[in-house]
């Protein structure tokens, strides 16, 4: 799981059947998490996210139980929405 700001949406009007309903947003993972992957990624939202929110993601078979779709083609989806961190910086 990392640490991620939302930037961005993706609209898809003809997707995988299981996809359908499904909101998309474009999130940019912290420096500070030290991510491998440090492009921005296309996550699932069903936590109700929005631009310029700090979110937690989750990636592969997590992120699909962690959205309640285990039979999609789901890698990373966002599980939750940051209130408050402490101890560290993040920067925008």
């Amino acid at each position: 799981m990392i640490i991620a700001k939302v930037v961005g949406t993706v609209i898809s009007t003809r997707k995988n059947q299981n996809l359908i309903g499904n909101k998309f947003l474009i999130v940019e993972p912290v420096s500070e998490m030290n991510y491998d992957n440090k492009n921005r990624i296309v996550a699932i939202d069903n936590v109700g996210a929005g631009v310029g929110e700090i979110v937690l993601v989750t990636f592969g078979s997590s992120a699909r139980i962690g959205c309640g779709m285990a039979d999609s083609p789901v890698d990373a989806a966002i599980v939750g929405i940051v209130d408050s961190i402490k101890d560290v910086i993040i920067e925008d």
